[in-house]
């Protein structure tokens, strides 16, 4: 196992070593700066260029009670329906925006091809948990209900999130066994699967202390923030979910100096025992966040091309069970 990150994301990433004292007030004014950064041109030097091949929309859509922004990434060109990829970003539930997924979603859509949707799901402090549960529900509640309206098949659809993103992905996949609409892949990239207690109890959390991208800290900050006093936990953990049968098929995805490692390792080991068909790949000198910074961790790309792998073969099965 490698023991160094790339200089790139060791520059980039740097920690702060007071997460404990940041305020909520704090969460929200870095958040601001930090969509800023993503959406600025120099940026896309680091988090890489969309795919010309798609394009990108951003969309206002009516749920109960509230509005959602959707960006949605399209490709070019006449095409039948195409099946809809659900992405979450990361952020730990507290920051983050659809844009910085960009890179990867772009080429999803114009690669698989698919109509990808990216979430711009609430935040907390000022929406906290399950306020991201109901906008990723109701989002594909709404998309799956409307497929002409969105170009979609609503018989192939799949999920990916990053981080507390994967969170989401992983909570619609289980919620798609019960109620539907059917998810037919799930994608989970360094995904943050347990908001207990127990989160950085994990062995990776405290073998990879020091690394560039994600510290203990942060996901300390990120619960007590997400977090509302009297919610249970449970409820936006897969990792603590008894009954894992049943599930679409998985993919996990990490980094080896990522502290979130364990949690999508633990997932796919569970979900194998449950029957499902499910695989966990590590990446070496990757940190968390890599898919969103491949300009400075070139396992980016091999990541990328698994994603899609995985994503056009079950996606291609679905089409041919109808």
């Amino acid at each position: 196992m490698t023991t160094k990150a790339p200089i790139g994301a060791r520059l980039l990433l740097k920690d702060r070593p007071d997460w404990e004292s940041v305020t909520a007030d704090e969460v929200i004014a870095g958040r601001a700066k930090l969509v800023r950064l993503l959406r600025s041109p120099a940026m896309r030097i680091v988090a890489g260029l969309p795919d010309r091949r798609a394009g990108i929309e951003e969309r206002t859509v009516e749920l109960p009670g509230r509005r959602l922004t959707l960006r949605v990434h399209r490709p070019k060109g006449p095409h039948e329906r195409l099946p809809l990829v659900l992405s979450f970003h990361g952020g730990g539930f507290i920051t983050g925006t659809a844009a910085q997924n960009d890179w990867l979603n772009s080429r999803l859509a114009a690669r698989l091809p698919a109509v990808v949707v990216a979430v711009e799901y609430r935040l907390a402090p000022e929406h906290p948990l399950p306020a991201p549960v109901e906008d990723a529900c109701d989002t594909l509640d709404l998309l799956a209900g409307d497929p002409s309206g969105w170009g979609i098949d609503p018989a192939r659809i799949a999920v990916v999130g990053e981080s507390a993103g994967g969170a989401l992905a992983a909570l619609l996949a289980l919620r798609s066994r019960e109620t539907g609409p059917a998810v037919s892949a799930q994608v989970l990239v360094y995904a943050a699967l347990d908001w207990t207690a127990t989160m950085t109890d994990h062995p990776s959390v405290a073998r990879n202390i020091g690394r560039p991208g994600l510290s203990a800290g942060e996901l300390r900050l990120a619960r007590r923030i997400a977090l509302p006093a009297g919610f249970d936990p449970d409820l936006v953990s897969p990792l603590a979910t008894a009954d894992l049968h049943g599930l679409p098929p998985a993919l996990a995805v990490a980094g080896e100096l990522d502290p979130v490692y364990d949690h999508g390792r633990e997932y796919v080991e569970r979900l194998r025992d449950a029957g499902n068909d499910a695989r966990f790949t590590a990446y070496p000198n990757a940190v968390h966040k890599f898919i969103s910074i491949p300009g400075v961790v070139p396992a980016a790309r091999p990541a990328r091309r698994e994603i899609l792998e995985f994503l056009g073969a079950r996606l291609r099965a679905g089409a041919a069970a109808r």
